[in-house]
């Protein structure tokens, strides 16, 4: 598969699929459409996809209006009906639908509360009273909060530094108590900064590398938000693909209850990733130096031991690999003409 076509054609599994079905909460959004992707690509029996559409989109899932496999329902996690029809007759769910953004929650608080912790509770009693085998969930490095060790290990959280982060943590520890109290099989993903194809630039609270992209190649000033120097995990999506199909698919009982650093366990300033993509999209502009913002952290380096060991998890892309494809996706998406 050329990159410029790019998909996942790793396999990340052993067990046959033809006899298990999935639900994809947010399946129509970045991660989400990927993993959708992914598990119809390799023989799933039915991967159902429930999304509102706030942030996801239907060309995401275009390649696959004609597979009968896939089921879509336009539904709310705030409402627990639609959740329980949502994971009915269900093995696995991998639940990726949220209200993201750390600068959005600290405007919309309730928002964020209704969507990320209400919503998750709704959708983990559904699939607990739908008896699915294994609930694996989406949660965030943002737990790290005021914690400035490094690199960050699962069991030292500081105080969160936003609503965004408050709820994350919930959703953690919502998970590991249904895990003990009803034996419930949860697995928790703390992405760190998760980029890649089908991830959008559009809105106000788009991501650094999707924005840096849409301004560069336009021959425009991306912005940071601070001195630059400010590092991040930077991961690409098939790493956390991967993570989310080792985590559904999981027998490890010791791997169950828990929340996993999914990252590459390397750093990246975002100054040296503004330079990387300035001189592959061929720009001379210089970033906008902007205020730091409230509520972000400074810098964010994941330990990934405890994945590996207990998931199996292995990054396979690193972030120099991973911007090239997005790039080059990036570039046929949005823009007609290509270098």
């Amino acid at each position: 598969m050329s990159i410029d076509n790019w998909k996942i054609t790793a396999k990340y599994h052993d067990k046959n699929l033809e006899n298990s079905s999935f639900l994809i909460t947010g399946g129509a959004g970045f991660i989400g459409s990927n993993l959708v992707q992914y598990l119809l690509d390799n023989g799933a029996k039915l991967v159902r996809v429930l999304d509102d559409m706030s942030n996801g989109y239907k060309k995401n899932l275009a390649a696959f209006e004609e597979d009968t496999r896939l089921e879509f329902i336009h539904g709310d996690i705030t409402c627990k009906e639609t959740c329980d029809k949502a994971v009915n007759g269900i093995d696995f769910v991998s639940h990726q639908a949220a209200l993201g953004s750390v600068p959005r929650s600290l405007k919309t608080p309730l928002l964020t509360h209704a969507a990320n912790s209400t919503g998750f509770l709704n959708m983990l009693t559904a699939a607990k009273e739908a008896e699915v085998k294994t609930f694996v969930y989406a949660s965030s490095s943002s737990v790290y909060g005021d914690n400035t060790e490094m690199p960050k290990y699962e069991d030292k959280t500081g105080n969160p530094l936003s609503p965004y982060a408050v709820s994350k943590k919930t959703n953690e520890l919502y998970a590991k108590t249904f895990n003990s109290a009803y034996g419930m099989k949860t697995i928790g993903l703390r992405y760190f900064n998760i980029f890649g194809p089908n991830q959008s630039p559009n809105g106000p609270y788009a991501a650094v590398i999707p924005l840096y992209m849409d301004a560069l190649l336009q021959n425009k000033a991306g912005k940071f938000f601070g001195d630059g120097e400010q590092s991040r995990d930077f991961t690409f999506v098939e790493n956390a693909v991967q993570a989310n199909v080792k985590a559904m698919l999981c027998e490890n009982k010791n791997a169950f209850g828990e929340a996993y650093n999914i990252a590459c366990g390397y750093k990246t300033s975002v100054k040296e990733l503004y330079n990387i993509l300035k001189e592959a999209a061929n720009s001379d502009k210089e970033a906008e130096i902007c205020p730091p913002r409230t509520g972000d952290i400074r810098d964010s380096l994941a330990n990934i031991d405890k994945a590996r060991k207990n998931l199996g998890y292995n990054p396979e892309i690193g972030i120099k690999e991973g911007l090239e494809i997005t790039l080059k996706w990036f570039k046929k998406e949005f823009y007609t003409v290509l270098d």
